[in-house]
């Protein structure tokens, strides 16, 4: 009996699939690629061709340059040799997709990074029946269940109204995370300017360019300090502490990651208020997905993955972890 999903070849550099002679994001320059986002552990530069969502690849293409692209909307199938393949949204970031693939009767599907919590910035994530479900496990911990969303916007907001003379310094990650702040903000009736570190400003206009509004956002670079008090920052994680923030008007040092449940890693990074904000799915949320799909097997690309695969097994639903190399989590 032939084994399931024979027809994929877990690498240590990503997932090739033979039948279509592509590889999922590889994290080695291939001659085709399927990216399924765009954070950089997932969507290198150097490809010779790449399929992905039109949003993932005008990230690809500030990023890196342009690519030699094929977009593929959501919902979309097109066939690649003998295998038919489909982009469904992952509600990761802004153009994040599972990647669906169909060959021999089988069906396998490739969740790239993920959540189930709703973001006003991308599409929400459609489950997908499948035979084979490939998850992260990023927080593939029982420890690790993230907070109401709209609580930790609520106590962003009340550092802010609390601190008139001061402002608040939120470290987010520039891509995706940044821009869920903002929107999250913004849905919250905080409708004052926001202002932005340098390296923030290019995917914030690209989201806005793909209809994600964000109001009104500033430059926070050479603004006088009087100026900025009572206002939100946003900044990359690695301007915290560095010359940059010393400019602003004693800032409150926020951080926005779902690696702020570990006090640890607050405490490590001078985190006055850490916000539980993740951009990937929490435990209950991955043993949740695994039970709605109902899967005969689970691979798992990375993270914590004995946890989850032993949760799995107690389940009577084969698992594995695929050993893949370069995914990072540095994106929440």
């Amino acid at each position: 009996m032939r084994q399931l999903g024979a027809w994929i070849e877990p690498h240590p550099e990503g997932i090739y699939v033979p039948a279509a002679d592509a590889w999922i994001d590889p994290s080695q320059p291939k001659p085709r690629a399927l990216v399924t986002h765009g954070h950089s552990d997932h969507a290198r530069g150097g490809h010779g061709a790449v399929w992905a969502t039109p949003e993932t690849l005008a990230i690809m293409d500030a990023r890196y340059g342009a690519q030699a692209a094929h977009p593929v909307r959501y919902g979309e199938t097109m066939r690649m040799g003998d295998v038919e393949v489909t982009f469904v949204p992952a509600g990761h970031v802004l153009g994040s997709a599972q990647i669906v693939l169909e060959h021999d009767g089988e069906r396998v599907v490739v969740s790239g990074d993920y959540k189930r919590r709703p973001d006003p910035t991308c599409p929400p994530f459609e489950p997908q029946a499948c035979d084979i479900f490939i998850t992260e496990a990023t927080f593939g911990l029982p420890v690790f269940v993230h907070p109401e969303t709209g609580d930790e916007i609520d106590k962003l907001l009340a550092a802010l109204h609390g601190n008139p003379d001061r402002c608040v310094l939120v470290g987010a990650y520039p891509l995706g995370k940044a821009q869920r702040v903002i929107a999250e903000l913004r849905q919250r009736g905080h409708d004052d300017p926001i202002y932005l570190h340098g390296a923030m400003q290019r995917l914030c206009e690209l989201y806005v360019e793909h209809g994600v509004a964000l109001g009104e956002l500033r430059l926070a670079t050479g603004v006088p300090k009087a100026e900025i008090a009572g206002h939100i920052v946003l900044a990359p994680p690695g301007a915290l502490n560095d010359r940059w923030s010393r400019r602003l008007p004693d800032p409150i040092t926020a951080m926005a990651s779902g690696w702020m449940r570990i006090r640890q890693r607050a405490v490590q990074r001078n985190v006055e208020l850490p916000l539980i904000l993740s951009d990937h799915a929490d435990w209950d949320e991955l043993t949740d997905t695994i039970l709605e799909i109902a899967p005969q097997e689970v691979w798992v690309t990375h993270g914590r993955e004995d946890a989850l695969i032993h949760w799995c097994m107690t389940r009577q639903i084969k698992a594995r972890a695929l050993d893949l190399r370069g995914y990072e989590d540095e994106d929440d």
